[in-house]
């Protein structure tokens, strides 16, 4: 029998206590709250509660291998579950704690391997948004949280998204109203010689190359026959799809729109562009995903789009490709796992 879930409505700017501290309450009894923060929605249990992990596993139904996140909320709760903190480590708080990143360091007993998919090490981040602040202090300070979806869907940046996918299977959503990254934070191993990108996100390889030096990026990101281990959220499985099947035309602006029309005629698609192309595919249903010259905005809006797709039952959607550079390594990364690499080159 399906639980009910309580949702309530908190403003980032007039955080409502009683209520922060009624979702608090929920995680420390071993309950679940989906809650906003800058990147997307999370979906909240203890961290060091085994049970709880499990649970969060069980509500997305996702693969107990994929590791979750513990969110904190002051720095020095990181030393209470990790064994050492780097230089390397403490010059990335400096310049990104709290924002959009997270960093994996090898853990202490104290955080259960239920939490990291059984791993030696943990993730951890620590968020800039006022309400996940908040929450994460009334539950003790541990948060374990992965996006508040069904998973291997798009992460919901809209708490109407959370509900659609996980009413009946948590107690809580608190609705932040809309995410301003849309893009779930950049992953960052600390553990190895070197730093290495795990999932890019809002912080690019540039950002942290001005602060750390050299940056290396996993090679199983991209990778779609990749059997690694996963270290870190969104490595090895089908994430952030819609349900339409999904191609991807890479190349020339001008050869990919002629494709993109080709492979459209007589065909119920939609079409994902950059604003300064919709006119191009006039007669076709279009997504703006935001201007070619704010990849902030694309990233903000690709979640939301995807998921449009599926509220107006998409059969197929072709989809332009994106730079790569900065936050488009991160857009580029979440579209080729949404179309499980169905890639055209024209």
């Amino acid at each position: 029998m399906p639980m009910i879930t309580k949702t309530v409505k908190i403003d980032e700017n007039n955080i409502d206590e009683a209520l922060i501290k009624e979702a608090g309450e929920i995680i420390k009894r071993g309950g679940l709250v989906a809650f906003p923060t800058e990147t997307v929605y999370g979906l909240g249990g203890d961290a060091l509660n085994p049970e709880s992990s499990k649970k969060i596993y069980a509500a997305k139904g996702r693969p107990s291998d994929n590791p979750l996140i513990v969110h904190i909320y002051r720095i020095e709760d990181l030393y209470e579950i990790v064994e050492e903190v780097s230089d390397n480590a403490k010059k990335v708080m400096d310049a990104f704690w709290p924002g959009p990143l997270t960093m994996i360091f090898k853990k202490k007993d104290k955080v259960p391997f239920e939490t990291t998919g059984g791993l030696d090490t943990v993730a951890v981040r620590f968020p800039i948004h006022p309400t996940a602040m908040a929450f994460i202090e009334a539950s003790g300070g541990f948060v374990a949280a992965p996006s508040a979806n069904i998973s291997g869907r798009p992460s919901p940046t809209l708490a109407k998204y959370v509900c659609e996918d996980l009413d009946g299977r948590v107690d809580m959503i608190i609705d932040g109203g809309n995410i301003p990254i849309g893009l779930e934070s950049t992953i960052v191993d600390m553990t190895g010689e070197k730093p290495m990108i795990l999932r890019p996100g809002f912080v690019s390889r540039e950002m942290l190359e001005e602060v750390l030096g050299e940056v290396c990026v996993d090679p199983t990101i991209l990778d779609a026959n990749s059997t690694e281990r996963p270290k870190a959220p969104g490595m090895r499985y089908r994430h952030y799809a819609p349900k339409a099947d999904m191609i991807i035309v890479r190349g020339d602006s001008d050869r990919v729109v002629a494709k993109i029309k080709e492979m459209g005629q007589n065909k119920e698609c939609t079409v994902l562009c950059v604003s300064e192309h919709v006119n191009e595919f006039a007669g076709m249903k279009v997504k703006d995903v935001g201007s070619e010259k704010d990849y902030n905005e694309i990233a903000a809006s690709l979640y939301r789009v995807l998921r449009e797709c599926d509220d107006e039952n998409t059969a197929l959607i072709l989809s332009e490709s994106f730079s790569d550079k900065g936050i488009g390594a991160a857009v580029m990364n979440r579209l080729i796992k949404a179309a499980g690499h169905k890639i055209i080159d024209v």
